[in-house]
């Protein structure tokens, strides 16, 4: 992932080489002492590949500095993605990755608003990244999953696949992600319709913005989110999940109780406990299970496209084919799976993800361009 947000091969070999050995001898119940190795390591890259962006920018090279900045980013990301909740060391990386976001796309010159959306009393940290044709665009709404950030959706890609094809993007940190979870100490919640409602709102009140073409998308968990959201906001024109996730009690209540599931960061349990604001991993369970799409995925009425990894180790494909098959009441609906001789086949296509992107962004592009 860190080489398809915009790492530099040379720079990832320098992080994970003097790592091989110990991922090959790790102890599987205690990987305390590689989990540490790692955030060392590419908090190092991070912090250096960050010093070259300030001497640039201090000598007046400001695209330069942008894109190291933006590099550094990367790093920081993937150092803070697999350190332990509640470490110091975890929210001094993550600011890091926050400062040098904004400093690279500033920079950069990116059409990027860095935006506060109202949320039932309190608020939420977004990115709005404008289409470039001028007057009331489309836009795609993407929430997130499980373990990544806005900064981390915006630097993969997608949101420049939509511009490329005249439609905003709204990047949010809601309950339980980014900003949210890390900063104001909000855990997720099950009903994603009252954050779709609160980015809605927000959006109608722009200049730039279609109301009537205004999609939901979301990645791994997002499969959930992304159709409960269609289910019940009834104003979302298209819904998109990146990665199947019928019943999350077939998901993350397996991986929360077997310690030998596939998992995607290092401190699963103790992410999960933060995540879904859970003191035991019974109460968590309790949580989980809570998020089904059974009762749920019939309300949606709006065009709907399920895109899912042949390989995919977290989610089986029986939860895409069953979402795709009981939304009954959507006019249009589809689903995408990527082999292995395809890429995209591993979850949310993380092998490679754009042959993902690109499917996604022409099937938004096709369904909101005929609502117009």
């Amino acid at each position: 992932m860190a080489a398809q947000l915009g790492g530099e091969m040379s720079e990832i070999d320098e992080a994970c080489r003097p790592l091989r050995e110990l991922a090959a001898a790790r102890d599987v119940k205690d990987d305390a002492g590689a989990q540490s190795a790692w955030v060392e390591r590419w908090s190092a890259l991070a912090a250096k590949v960050e010093s070259f962006a300030v001497r640039d920018e201090r000598e007046k090279h400001a695209l330069t500095a942008g894109k190291k900045y933006l590099r550094a980013c990367v790093y920081w990301l993937t150092a803070e993605r697999m350190a332990g909740h509640g470490s110091p060391q975890k929210l001094s990386m993550y600011h890091s990755m926050l400062r040098c976001f904004e400093r690279g796309v500033r920079l950069r010159n990116e059409p990027i608003e860095f935006v506060t959306i109202l949320y039932e009393g309190t608020s939420l940290p977004a990115l709005l990244y404008r289409a470039p044709k001028p007057g009331r665009n489309p836009l795609m709404i993407h929430f997130d999953g499980f373990d990544v950030t806005k900064e981390w959706m915006y630097l993969c890609g997608i949101a420049h696949e939509f511009a490329a094809r005249g439609i905003s993007t709204l990047m949010l940190d809601h309950p339980g992600v980014g900003a949210a979870l890390r900063l104001q100490g909000m855990p997720v919640n099950y009903d994603s319709e009252r954050w779709a409602k609160a980015a809605i709102d927000w959006l109608e009140g722009r200049h730039d913005v279609d109301p009537a073409r205004i999609g939901v998308v979301a990645m791994s968990l997002g499969g959930y989110y992304a159709p409960r959201a269609a289910a019940f906001e009834k104003r979302l024109a298209a819904c998109i999940a990146w990665g199947a996730r019928w019943d999350n009690a077939g998901s993350h209540g397996r991986i929360l109780r077997d310690p030998n599931a596939a998992r995607s960061i290092s401190g699963w349990v103790n992410h999960a406990l933060a995540y879904y604001g859970a003191r035991t991993t019974d109460e968590a369970y309790e949580k989980i299970c809570r998020m089904t799409l059974d009762g749920v995925v019939e309300r949606i009425t709006c065009p709907l496209l399920v895109v899912h990894g042949a390989n995919d180790r977290q989610v089986p494909i029986e939860q895409a084919e069953r979402t795709v098959q009981e939304a009954v009441n959507s006019p249009r609906r589809e689903l995408r799976v990527f082999d292995r001789d395809e890429g995209s086949a591993e979850h949310v296509g993380g092998d490679m993800f754009s042959p993902t992107i690109d499917y996604i962004a022409d099937w938004a592009a096709d369904v909101l361009r005929s609502k117009a």
